[in-house]
């Protein structure tokens, strides 16, 4: 064989192995197009469609870490035995929370489409009660609590909700502590129907379940609330009237709101309910002698207070309350937002009434050895 025969032969050999290979080649798929999250501004911001749907989803919630001192009366302060000798003595009042949101919304043909739900993981110290003394509780997991979860179409809403005595009438002000004289029970199922007649007005019919040993309704018969509202620049006027089904009782609150000007707003609110079937002795339940919406003591309470804004930054918040059976509360704050989304406040409480475990009757607030107490509170909150 000739050289000029080989070389022939060779590159008669690589084009058959070339074509070859060429015959097998694999095909690579082109990749399927990225379905990127859209940004949903219908119901505010932080919205997003979820992928493949037209319902928009926010996801949100808090960190939250309190520190308090003082007095257990006025709940800002905690309860500890020495480890040594077993005297009782203060100690700090300490609680950490993360709280997740969630809020939904899609446009249907009965009406937008919500759901909202709120679950909160708690750890901390706390104090317990047994019979007339105090018993005390080290830090500790302090549970889970789903606090909302609700679907609402158009002003149809039904789920775990706050009671409408206290959601659609407001707060007792921006203080943390603005339960020194309770205003109304709050955790219930509701099945609850909002009305907007334009112009500012608005209205709320809710059955509600009520909740805990005194509150929770004993036959098919619901709690109901019903509520009116008119809202104009100025600020607002409402007006709440709960049925307690247990007792069949019949609380109510009025509020006044008035936006003064872009730094000042101030509200009141005065509450009256019937207790002539209120008879539950106060050391047999906690907090006997008052139904699940009139939770202060006597026939009326009253609430006042106010914010007032430094600047964009800052606020100083009050509240003072009061009841028929002369217990008093005050409650006053400053809270400065450190950044966007991390606040801190500073808070002081005074009180004055009955004691658990200080009364004959347990938790008696009508008792005559009435005490003050003073505490405070130091949060500091990171808000998303």
């Amino acid at each position: 064989m000739n050289i000029k025969s080989l070389l022939l032969g060779s590159a008669a050999a690589l084009i058959a192995v070339s074509g070859a290979r060429a015959a097998d080649a694999v095909t690579v798929a082109e990749p399927e197009p990225a379905e990127y999250v859209k940004i949903c501004d219908v119901y505010g911001s932080g919205y997003f469609y979820i992928p493949g749907t037209e319902t928009c989803l926010r996801i949100g919630g808090y960190v939250r870490y309190d520190i308090g001192v003082g007095d257990v009366g006025s709940f800002d302060g905690a309860r500890a035995f020495d480890h040594e000798d077993g005297d009782d003595q203060a100690t700090w009042y300490k609680q950490a929370r993360f709280t997740l949101k969630t809020w939904t919304g899609q446009e249907t043909e009965l009406g937008t489409l919500k759901t909202y739900t709120e679950t909160r993981f708690n750890f901390g110290n706390r104090n317990a009660y047994a019979t007339t003394n105090y018993t005390h509780a080290g830090a500790g997991f302090k549970g889970v609590s789903l606090n909302f979860a609700w679907i609402q179409l158009g002003g149809l809403r039904v789920g775990k909700d706050e009671s409408a005595f206290d959601t659609f009438i407001g707060y007792a002000g921006n203080v943390i502590q603005d339960t020194l004289v309770p205003y109304g029970d709050f955790d219930t199922n509701v099945v609850q129907y909002y009305f907007d007649a334009g112009n500012g007005f608005s209205a709320v019919v809710s059955l509600e379940e009520g909740s805990g040993q005194k509150g929770t309704i004993d036959s098919y018969v619901p709690h109901v609330v019903g509520g009116v509202k008119w809202t104009q620049g100025w600020g607002a006027i409402t007006g709440v009237v709960a049925y307690d089904a247990n007792y069949e009782e019949v609380a109510t609150k009025v509020r006044l709101d008035v936006t003064v000007n872009d730094a000042i707003s101030l509200f009141g609110m005065f509450g009256y309910g019937t207790d002539d079937n209120l008879t539950d002795p106060t050391w047999a339940i906690p907090g006997g002698g008052r139904g699940f919406y009139k939770q202060w003591g006597g026939n009326w309470a009253w609430w006042a207070g106010g914010t007032y804004k430094f600047n964009e930054k800052t606020s100083f918040n009050l509240q003072v309350s009061g009841d028929d059976d002369k217990n008093y509360g005050l409650a006053a704050n400053v809270a400065y937002d450190i950044v966007p989304g991390f606040t801190v406040t500073a808070e002081v409480d005074w009180d004055h009434f009955g004691r658990f475990g200080e009364a004959t009757d347990y938790g008696n607030w009508t008792a005559a050895n009435k005490k003050n107490s003073v505490g405070g509170l130091l949060r500091f909150q990171r808000s998303f």
